[in-house]
């Protein structure tokens, strides 16, 4: 390709969904600019993106006013008004959150007030009969009915995202098989060296996901921040299973632990996924529960916040790690919420691994993280539920770029 042809406005750098739908709402806003979206692999959403639960969270877990809140709420409208437009295969089919303990009770008694305090429309306290009219095979003492909670196809929103992204802009490109290698400046021009050769940007924005903190490194962010892989491994339900699920049923979470803990979901594109554990990977892109890289093994345990995190969640990890390779130990947590669910009922399906990012204290970086250099905007950390949230997350990062790149508004 001749200099022109790989030259662009913008270069988005990073192929899930928060780029892809940063890229859409770059290129609505300045439809004259010829942008590109980079996705070191062969095809969009491989990652995070496409490896997740499937879940449009509602966003009643989030601390009211934080930015995950806020983007998740406003997100998941966005959401399913565009795959409603793109014809993008979803459902907002409601979900519970159940207690099956006496102590729980408490705990979810607080989820719900803040999900009032988050604006979540359609929340209901029910107890055990009306959880047994949504799914009859769940047991619990109270529940949370969460209305508005959905499940989305994220790949083939993060493909309608893309296509949209070309329909506004002929000139613009995705694309895929091309990793980012190394990044300098040329004048005005930022520089991204690939596996493909060079692209030159006016600006770039960075949404590298698993990546993101190798990349902000190679482009001279300083910043004491680690990315560290915890792969979620999932169970399917058999075809004589599939019938004990009907909608999402989660637990309580356990406010000690970053995660919400193992639960159902029926997928977007059928079946049922039971699920995930969250066990530390010994490689940042492995699915495999014995997969091995050893630079990602060093760069993790070298970083002192990774040990202060083991030292603190000893026990939690202990036990998901025995789960991971023990489907009896993996049913007994499953039953929790089915009683009823038997060995054959389960068998092993897919996992996904998810981006930690992890402060030298040992304590997970929560919320949206963002830096910046010279012409360019690093997604640090979009946790969970950046999936939901990626078109709000989108807008805030166009805002961001407007001032940091001195965009003119079209």
């Amino acid at each position: 390709m001749d200099a022109v042809e790989n030259s662009f406005d913008i270069a988005i750098v990073g192929g899930g969904i928060v780029g892809a739908a940063t890229a859409y709402r770059l290129q609505e806003a300045y439809p004259d600019l010829r942008l590109v979206l980079l996705e070191k692999m062969p095809k969009l959403a491989d990652h995070q993106t496409g490896n997740n639960s499937g879940v449009m969270h509602s966003g009643i877990y989030y601390k009211p006013g934080s930015l995950k809140a806020k983007n998740c709420v406003q997100g998941r409208k966005e959401l399913v008004e565009f795959a409603k437009k793109h014809k993008v295969a979803h459902d907002v089919c409601g979900k519970v959150i159940v207690a099956t303990e006496p102590e729980e009770i408490p705990r979810l008694e607080g989820i719900f007030e803040r999900g009032k305090a988050n604006g979540i429309e359609n929340l209901q306290i029910i107890g055990p009969d009306e959880i047994r009219e949504i799914e009859p095979h769940c047991r619990g003492l109270q529940a949370i009915h969460v209305g508005c909670t959905g499940i989305i196809d994220f790949r083939g929103a993060t493909e309608a995202m893309a296509e949209a992204i070309q329909s506004i802009q002929a000139k613009s490109e995705v694309r895929c098989s091309t990793e980012v290698l190394g990044i300098h400046q040329d004048g005005n021009l930022r520089v991204l060296e690939t596996n493909g050769g060079s692209i030159k940007a006016k600006h770039v924005v960075f949404c590298a996901g698993l990546q993101s903190d190798r990349l902000a490194k190679k482009d001279g962010i300083k910043n004491s921040m680690r990315i560290v892989g915890f792969r979620g491994d999932y169970y399917d339900l058999t075809e004589k299973g599939l019938h004990k699920v009907k909608h999402l049923i989660y637990p309580v979470p356990d406010p000690a632990f970053p995660f919400l803990g193992v639960h159902f979901t029926r997928m977007a594109l059928g079946g049922v996924e039971c699920g995930p554990n969250a066990v530390f990977t010994f490689k940042r892109e492995g699915y495999g529960k014995t997969d091995f890289d050893l630079k990602d093994t060093v760069e993790a345990l070298g970083f002192s916040g990774t040990w202060r995190l083991f030292f603190k969640h000893w026990k939690f990890g202990l036990d998901e790690y025995r789960r991971a390779f023990s489907k009896r130990l993996f049913l007994k947590t499953l039953q929790r919420l089915i009683p009823d669910l038997e060995m054959d009922d389960i068998t092993p399906g897919r996992a996904g691994v998810r981006a930690m990012a992890l402060g030298a204290d040992g304590e997970m970086i929560d919320d949206f993280e963002i830096a910046y250099s010279e012409g360019s905007i690093h997604v640090l950390n979009a946790p969970s539920p950046a999936a939901t949230s990626a078109l709000a997350i989108g807008s805030q990062i166009r805002d961001m770029a407007r001032t940091h790149f001195n965009l003119v508004t079209q």
